[in-house]
């Protein structure tokens, strides 16, 4: 009996070489055939047929390597040695595919029209009807059940993961979420799971569908089942089977077939001796693999557990047209191994919009009520944010509601700690009254310390034995602690429990903690040995909360940082009063919070990671203690951030305040806070968070470039908008922000890297980029970088690639020739169908450089402009430089106490008196003089002064001549932009905002200024007085509205002068009266 990789070795070996390639080829191809992965070009590059077998056998099992091949085979139109495969004894196939499932199922097809089949699957729809057609709101004794469809919210779910090592706590992750529904994902409704977003027609086979717990995973399961069930869905579906993980630990230690497990869980099912083998007619359901207590091995193949029967399902050795689909939290979702995923989708929770909408739908017969809960939620940021969540929600309105319809002075909860205090204190007036409270609450918290500890979420009976609590007494712990399923016919008899929600958990735990300090001086933290029972009796609360924000910081992962924000809100006299309510033995200790929220600063002031931090300023908040933040907000709004030294602690409150504030989701200015590398690196968790970041001239360095990369290579980053331009990046910082730019992950749209001396090397490094599969970018630019004819050569190596899908590409000041034109125009016609426009102005293009690329517009019509004005032989010059200006200084501007000498190329202030002529474009008061020339498009001048003090400008001719007003004066008003140069130091002013810069002028007194009119930028450069190198000090960004003047303020009896930094551009002098200098 030939085995399948024989007869596939057979059937290959039939195939020419070429031919055999051409196989290959395909099996490396992306979605060669719906819900198969492709195999890495590199591990069949020099493979002949055995190795080819081998590779397909591995990757797909035996009978998903045969269906492949029969795709190939008739894609390459080998039809009759498709037949032949197909021809091949049935025998032999069937054969193997029992030795290798090894009585794990097997399948034989039939007519889905059987009555048999029709009865079963209408049996399992009216069943699951009803198992879901309603929900519990609220808690198993307590609450009561809605129908699912009226009150089911739309949660936020989208084509993505988070993956990769955790760092942090859920609710962080639920924090950062909320930040990213602004962004341009396509949300995916939860009965489109399955479908292939690029092609609604098509669908995949196997979702891992992730997000936190409490965040609406099983709330979507249920839904889809139930618009199944109902059908109003997936009717193309003959059978679902939802097969929750929790349940499946029952049964773990069995041994099963896949029709013994159905049978098992679904009494509907008892008919069934097979499945049918139809593509997607049968969909299993496995909830829960961060609950999963049973090993999941991908490697083992004989029949041993459910375990290997779900591997064996999800490996498609079992009915492989099945569907599956997993939920799982994020910490566990890689216990399946990508490559048996076809797509992964993450559950974000509500959208602010679905957050009112619930809260409508909880109060559907007292809007009001529902108006009142949604307004003071918006008051608490970090309420607000939680409420992500859904469970919190549910949470938030259960304290809420009561305490609005009472006519209370009592003041309602504004952090995590009292709402949570509130809902305790709810639920426990809801338990029976036979049950003392405090005989609960602290069995309750031991029991959640003690399985926080463990790490786990759900628990069984011999755990709630341990702390002391009667196991058939656990179900009517209220909505705290709910029994999740009874004894069902069929089903392991045993109890599974759990707390709503992980919060609710970490909550009891730091209530138990705080207790167990509180009424016996314990601190439960730490190992409960002689030694440090008697040493903590002598502690003092101080030091309690010092251990446990040390013992929170020492996690890896975070999953300790909500428990401390508990435990630190559990010593406020408010939270301990209300505490004290149910539980009357309690020692209130209303100790002063000076000493905690001290220690919290000196640890923010320390090397922890951003994380860590954030969660550090969230406990200030529990503490209600907003200094730091406030001490941020007040430099923010003075606008003295830039200038001052701050702390790590101002720092980490810094990023804190930016990723609250829904400007910065939307935009982030560096230069604002600290333009520079060190900037960027303490602000670098307010970069994974943004959607556009404008980092132009922060004076960052390749170090930044690094960061970057990793940034854009982060799961799930949101930045679509990258501006880098003039920073000294050069090639080497290129070249790592194109590892950042190749990653999968990354999906920035829009990068602009002008002014940031480039050269050809770096073009080769884009041009990679350009050429990767699924490149995002689709606006370049490279302005102003000296990269040549032979940069341009590289870069069209990307153009030409069919990857590549760019729009719009700027080149302008490039020192581009007739011979990168001949370039260019090679690109767009290999690859005509996405570039737009082209800029090549201030280049060297020449008639027949022009000629081509109009060739190409005509030929084209997807390429709609391409500029090649203000170019010329000129333009062929390195740097800045090549667009200098000549200026004059206007005597009929000039202030009296200013001499012009020089042919009006130097102003001096003197003490006598000028005897000039009354004129209205004088200035009367301010020691000022303006240039005659006007100036738009690109212009360069460098000016030299003397002195500690003077002041170099741009202008609107519209400013202010006469008086002493702030209108007049240089840099004070929103007509003039200006550079101050003092002795040992240089700041920027405009409209009366200063910025200091962090630049010492001792080595030069010569300034250049480079203004790009049509840009809306003007920037400011030390030019040091032996290489003429220029170090980048300061650009304004504006939208100019008429042209400019150059312009200067002279004090202090020193003297500004007018350089000519190179052979002055004839194009650019144009008198008074005459037509606006126009670069």
């Amino acid at each position: 009996m030939p085995a399948v990789p024989e007869i596939l070795l057979r059937t290959l070996e039939e195939l020419e070489r070429a031919e055999l390639k051409r196989f290959q080829w395909y099996l490396t191809t992306a979605n060669v055939l719906e819900g198969f992965s492709h195999i890495p070009k590199a591990q069949l590059e020099n493979a002949n047929v055995q190795d080819t077998v081998d590779k397909m056998v591995e990757r797909y099992e035996p009978r998903g390597a045969v269906e492949i091949t029969l795709h190939i085979l008739r894609k390459m139109e080998q039809n009759n040695l498709a037949k032949k495969l197909e021809r091949k004894p049935r025998e032999d196939m069937t054969a193997y595919c029992i030795l290798v499932c090894n009585s794990l199922f097997f399948c034989t097809s039939f007519d889905s029209t059987e009555p048999n089949y029709q009865e079963v699957a209408t049996k399992l729809k009216s069943s699951l009807k009803k198992k879901y057609e309603r929900i519990l709101h609220g808690n198993s004794k307590t609450g009561h059940t809605k129908f699912l469809n009226d009150i089911y919210t739309d949660l936020y779910i989208v084509e993505d993961e988070t993956g990769g090592v955790i760092h942090e706590h859920e609710i962080m992750q639920a924090e950062s979420s909320t930040r990213r529904f602004t962004t341009e994902e396509t949300p995916i409704t939860c009965s489109d799971i399955f479908k292939v977003p690029s092609d609604p027609s098509r669908r995949n086979r196997k979702v891992l569908t992730m997000g936190i717990a409490g965040v609406g995973k099983t709330v979507s399961v249920n839904k889809f089942i139930l618009d199944w069930a109902e059908g109003k869905t997936n009717q193309d579906i003959d059978f679902i089977f939802p097969l929750p993980f929790r349940e499946l630990n029952s049964v773990k230690d069995e041994n099963y077939s896949l029709i013994e497990l159905l049978h098992e869980y679904f009494e509907d099912s008892a008919e069934l001796q097979s499945l049918p083998e139809g593509d997607g007619k049968v969909m299993f359901i496995f909830d829960g693999l961060d609950e999963c207590r049973f090993p999941l091995d991908f490697d083992k193949r004989e029949k041993s557990s459910v375990g290997v029967l779900i591997t064996n399902l999800i490996k498609r050795n079992l009915l492989p047209s099945a569907l599956i689909w997993i939920t799982s939290r994020p910490a566990a979702a890689h216990l399946i191994p990508r490559d048996y995923i076809d797509q992964v989708t993450e559950v974000r929770g509500f959208s602010d919009k679905k957050k009112e909408e619930y809260f409508r739908k909880y109060n559907d017969k007292n809007q009001d009520m529902a108006k009142n809960i949604i307004s003071h939620i918006k008051k608490s940021k970090s309420i607000h944010i939680m409420c992500h969540i859904p469970v919190f929600c549910w949470i938030s309105a259960t304290v809420l509601q009561p305490m609005l319809a009472t006519d209370t002075s009592e003041e309602l909860p504004t952090t995590l700690t009292g709402m949570y205090t509130q809902f305790l204190i709810f639920e426990t007036n809801q338990m029976k009254k036979k049950y003392e409270a405090e005989y609960i609450i602290l069995k309750l918290g031991k029991l959640a310390f003690l399985q926080l500890e463990k790490g786990n979420l759900i628990f069984y009976e011999e755990d709630l034995r341990e702390c002391g609590i009667d196991v058939n007494e656990g179900s009517v712990y209220s909505g705290v602690c709910t029994q999740i399923f009874s004894k069902g016919q069929g089903v392991s008899e045993r109890m599974v429990f759990s707390f709503v929600h992980l919060s609710v958990q970490e909550f009891l735990a730091a209530v138990h903690v705080f207790l167990s300090h509180c009424n016996k001086k314990k601190n439960t933290l730490h190992p409960s040995t002689a030694a440090n029972r008697f040493k903590w009796l002598f502690k003092s609360t101080e030091a309690f909360y010092e251990s446990a924000i040390d013992k929170a910081l020492e996690s890896e992962n975070g999953h300790l940082d909500l428990f401390l924000r508990f435990l630190l809100g559990l010593s406020l006299e408010s939270n301990q009063r209300h505490l004290k309510e149910l539980l009357p033995q309690t020692a209130i200790r209303p100790q002063s919070v000076e000493k905690t929220v001290n220690y919290l600063k000196a640890k923010l002031n320390e090397n922890i990671s951003s994380e860590r931090s954030i969660n550090l300023l969230y406990c200030l908040n529990e503490l209600k203690d907003d200094s730091l933040v406030n001490e941020i907000q007040n430099y923010l709004g003075s606008g003295r951030l830039s200038t001052e030294k701050l702390s790590s602690a101002q720092w980490s409150a810094l990023v804190f305040v930016l990723l609250m504030s829904e400007e910065t989701q939307e935009k982030f200015e560096l230069k604002k806070y600290r333009g520079s590398d060190e900037g960027l690196k303490r602000l670098m968790p307010v970069l994974k968070n943004t959607k556009r970041a404008l980092l132009a001239g922060c004076n960052l360095t390749e170090q930044s470039c690094s960061s970057i990369a990793s940034v854009l290579q982060s799961v799930n980053c949101p930045l679509r908008e990258l501006d880098l331009s003039n920073n000294d990046l050069q090639d080497s910082g290129v070249n790592f922000l194109c590892v950042g730019l190749k990653n999968s992950h990354c999906k920035l749209e829009i990068l602009r890297l002008a002014l940031c001396k480039l050269t050809e090397q770096s073009c080769s490094s884009i041009a990679s980029v350009l050429q990767s599969v699924n490149c995002p970018l689709r606006e370049l630019d490279l302005s102003n970088n000296d990269l040549q004819d032979s940069g341009v050569k590289f870069l069209c190596v990307g153009l030409k690639n069919p990857h590549c899908k760019l729009e719009i590409l700027r080149l302008s000041g490039c020192l581009v020739t007739d011979e990168g034109c001949s370039s260019l125009a090679s690109a767009l016609s290999s690859n005509p169908s996405h570039l737009r426009e082209l800029d090549l102005s201030y280049n060297h293009p020449g008639d027949s450089g022009v000629k081509r690329l109009s060739t190409q517009m005509n030929q084209h019509r997807r390429l709609k402009s391409v500029h090649v004005d203000h170019g010329g032989e000129l333009m062929i010059k390195p740097g800045l430089r090549k667009h200098a200006c000549d200026l004059t200084l206007d005597p009929n501007t000039a202030n009296t106490k200013l001499s012009l000498s020089e042919g009006n190329r130097k102003v001096t202030r003197v003490r006598e008196k000028q005897s000039y002529p009354d004129h209205p474009e004088r200035f009367d008061y301010w020691c000022q003089v303006m240039c005659r020339e006007s100036l738009t498009g690109r212009c360069y001048w460098e000016t030299e002064w003397s002195g500690d003090y003077d002041v170099i400008s741009v202008t609107y001719k519209g400013i202010r001549r006469k008086g002493k007003s702030d209108d007049c004066g240089f840099g004070n008003n929103e007509k003039s932009w200006s550079l101050c140069c003092y002795s040992n130091s240089y700041s920027a002013h405009h409209n009366k905002q200063k910025t200091v810069i962090r630049h010492h002028p001792s080595h030069t007194h010569r300034v250049g200024v480079y203004l790009d009119w049509s840009s809306g930028t003007v920037s400011f450069y030390s030019v040091s007085s032996d290489t003429h190198t220029l170090t980048h000090l300061h650009t304004f960004h504006c939208t100019f509205t008429e042209p400019l003047y150059a312009g200067f303020s002279v004090y202090n009896y020193s003297s500004v002068s007018l350089s000519n930094p190179c052979s002055v551009r004839s194009d650019c002098l144009q008198q008074v009266g005459s037509c606006s200098v126009s670069g």
